[in-house]
């Protein structure tokens, strides 16, 4: 590895320690159904957030719900504390399209009918509040 890639690797895993958050990866929904719950909680705080997801109709709430709990146990993890109500926010949260399925339907006259079975990516990084204010 050259002297300039392994300085700029090293800069991006050092801008990396400082992240928390986590990663949904192949979600069995479309990402447009996904980015409906999304919505809701970018940029809330963290327990607000959980509130809101908690008591979501939307079957895609329950995934980022419990994907919204991996991320403050991560930070819980990385910082070796309990977060505290108010500290933490959605700092950032996005949906991004994964790899589609791609079947037949029988229709009339000897024809077929495609279906796309869609999925999707989330990453939802968390952040203290005090912190983005500085």
């Amino acid at each position: 590895m050259s002297v300039r890639k392994r300085q700029s690797a090293e800069a991006l895993k050092a801008a990396r320690k400082s992240e928390y958050g986590a990663r949904l990866r192949n979600v069995p929904s479309s990402p447009r159904k996904m980015r409906l719950v999304v919505d809701m909680i970018r940029g809330a705080e963290a327990f607000k957030a959980l509130g809101i997801l908690k008591f979501s109709n939307k079957e895609a709430s329950r995934k980022v719900e419990k994907l919204l709990r991996s991320a403050i146990a991560n930070w819980e993890q990385k910082n070796e504390r309990k977060a505290e109500a108010g500290e933490l926010y959605v700092k950032t949260v996005f949906v991004d399209a994964a790899p589609m399925l791609k079947r037949m339907r029988p229709a009339p006259q000897g024809r077929g009918y495609r279906i796309r079975k869609r999925s999707n990516h989330v990453t939802l990084y968390v952040d203290t509040i005090n912190k983005s204010n500085d």
